[in-house]
């Protein structure tokens, strides 16, 4: 597929005008460490981060550790993170990914993302979100904010989260990954709705190839 027209000089001004907007970001989950944004990340699949936030402060209480969770009965797990949806298996993950991380590394999280993504319940995405936010290493997480902002920005043409992240990270320097992504996400929430975008008031909208037709919508 090809590359939009113009995409390299839009994505310089996005990124410009994304950091002027958006000076200070942060990842929008409550941690302390490496092992609790990992916890956190994979509590956040198909649920906000509010309610996740509201869940964690008892399961960090209780499993404070890799060592702590590696241990802990799956159905105590169930019942702590109920609310966050899909329970069960998330449970499954984080008692799975806490067994690893302390047989196969030492109770350490990992920065590799090849070996963070050997983990349970840690994909692609949420191997990024740790590198990027927990170790200052390069990554860029692609979630639904990302993929539907770079798209409509013209950045990209593909659907799909790692073929987007390639092209992205083409584009972007390398210590800016994790802060685009966080301010995509970021717009993507305060301005660039999926369902009502506010293109009247978007910094963007000058450069942005979609914003006549979802205005005109």
């Amino acid at each position: 597929m090809p590359r939009p027209r113009g995409y390299k000089q839009r994505s310089q001004i996005v990124l410009d005008r994304l950091i002027e907007l958006y000076p200070e970001v942060k990842c929008a989950l409550d941690h302390k460490n490496p092992y609790e944004l990992l916890v956190a990340t994979i509590l956040s699949a198909q649920c906000t981060d509010v309610r996740v936030n509201m869940v964690t402060p008892a399961l960090f209480k209780k499993y404070p550790t890799p060592f702590d969770l590696a241990a802990a009965n799956i159905g105590e797990v169930e019942k702590l993170i109920q609310s966050t949806g899909f329970f069960r298996n998330k449970a499954k993950n984080l008692v799975g990914m806490a067994q690893a991380v302390v047989s196969n590394f030492g109770g350490q999280i990992p920065t590799a993302r090849e070996d963070l993504v050997t983990l349970p319940g840690t994909g692609r995405k949420t191997a990024n979100v740790i590198r990027a936010e927990a170790f200052d290493l390069p990554g860029l997480p692609v979630d639904t904010h990302v993929t539907r902002l770079s798209n409509r920005l013209k950045l990209t043409n593909q659907s799909d989260a790692v073929k987007i992240e390639f092209e992205l990270m083409e584009l972007i320097p390398e210590d800016q990954w994790g802060g685009f992504s966080l301010r995509l996400i970021e717009h993507g929430r305060r301005v660039c709705d999926a369902k009502k975008p506010k293109c009247g008031e978007c910094i963007l909208n000058d450069i942005c190839p979609s914003a006549k037709d979802l205005i005109s919508k």
